[in-house]
């Protein structure tokens, strides 16, 4: 046994913040001060046995490619665990992937949207096995501490978290949540509009993964004069065949244009909650934008002319909500905020 694996295995402090996203689970360790897991939130199991095959990265690699006996399963679905069973599996596998048999039980810190029912919040506690003690946080919240914002100041903050299942909207002060919406349209929406669109026009059937793909090259939130072309592979619905076609960066802001207004209109209902105290404060502060949805080629610059205030790129638009759930354990005043399950 090495040096690391004997502190692994007795390490008696440990904390560590998950992120339970519909596309990806990272998992941040306080102690080590670092992301120690960054994997897709895909289990593939055997139909017949119900035995795991594969976890993360390797069963993604099988979604829309498996034979009939084998079943590739994302758990989460628009942000909520769908299958709770195969959640358990997943979360288990990473936590001992990363930690081996440790002795002693993690505090946990679970990032979850903003208006998660008490049913969702029971299914993800039941979710998280062998924690000393178990915290849900709200993913806005998370988001905005990771983001490098004090919430804890008598002063207002505001976030838009846009991930892969939702979109968070929150307006934060003194630790709190002042003024919160959740909505259920955020990355894989994007990419379900895409895939819709493309059949439409093209007669065209992709896969999620194809329209990711496009998503992350073309996707704009605004149109632009010169825009990029990208060829695209799938199977032509007329003649049952595989076919390729082009398709333009113009188009994709086409596709995904309702949706994109969604997160705006849902911003502006936010904002009109806002108390006028704090409005002042977003006026001078602006709006911190993160998850990768922010990440869309001109959608600050959109989000900025539809609501009239600055809005900033987080600086870890990708980690922002792991980092926020890891950094929640030094504030034993927000700690008191959040629901807790001891075992």
């Amino acid at each position: 046994m090495g040096a690391f694996d004997f502190v692994k295995i007795f390490r008696v402090n440990k904390s560590i913040s998950i992120d339970l996203g519909t596309a990806n689970i990272l998992i941040y360790d306080k102690q080590r001060k670092k992301i120690v897991l960054n994997e897709p939130s895909v289990v593939a199991r055997d139909r017949k046995t119900g035995k795991l095959i594969a976890v993360g990265k390797e069963a993604r690699e099988m979604l829309g490619k498996t034979p009939d006996s084998i079943q590739a399963i994302k758990p989460l679905q628009d942000g909520v665990i769908a299958d709770i069973d195969s959640t358990k599996e997943m979360i288990t596998y990473f936590i001992h992937k990363i930690y081996g048999n440790s002795l002693f039980k993690p505090e946990v810190m679970i990032c979850v949207p903003i208006e998660v029912t008490s049913v969702e919040r029971k299914a993800l506690f039941d979710a998280v096995r062998g924690a000393k003690k178990t915290y849900i946080i709200e993913e806005g919240r998370a988001a905005i501490i990771g983001s490098g914002v004090d919430i804890s100041q008598p002063e207002g903050s505001m976030v838009i978290d846009i991930g892969g299942g939702s979109t968070d909207i929150a307006i934060l002060s003194l630790d709190e949540i002042i003024a919160s919406k959740s909505i259920r349209i955020a990355g894989n929406k994007f990419d379900d509009d895409i895939v819709k669109y493309v059949k439409r026009k093209y007669n065209l059937l992709i896969g999620d993964r194809t329209a990711e793909k496009i998503k992350k090259e073309l996707a704009s939130a605004l149109e632009v004069q010169n825009p990029e072309i990208l060829e695209i592979k799938g199977r032509d619905l007329e003649t049952g065949i595989p076919n390729i076609v082009e398709i333009n960066e113009n188009e994709i802001y086409e596709a995904i244009e309702e949706s994109l207004f969604q997160i705006v209109a849902a911003t502006k209902e936010v904002l009109e909650k806002c108390p006028p105290e704090l409005a002042a404060d977003i006026l001078d502060n602006g709006i911190i934008m993160t998850g990768g949805g922010s990440l869309i080629k001109n959608f600050i610059d959109m989000m900025e002319k539809e609501v009239g205030i600055k809005v900033f790129l987080s600086p870890n638009p990708l980690d922002s909500v792991v980092l926020g759930g890891g950094a929640a354990f030094d504030n034993k005043k927000l700690l008191r905020t959040l629901q807790m399950k001891e075992n």
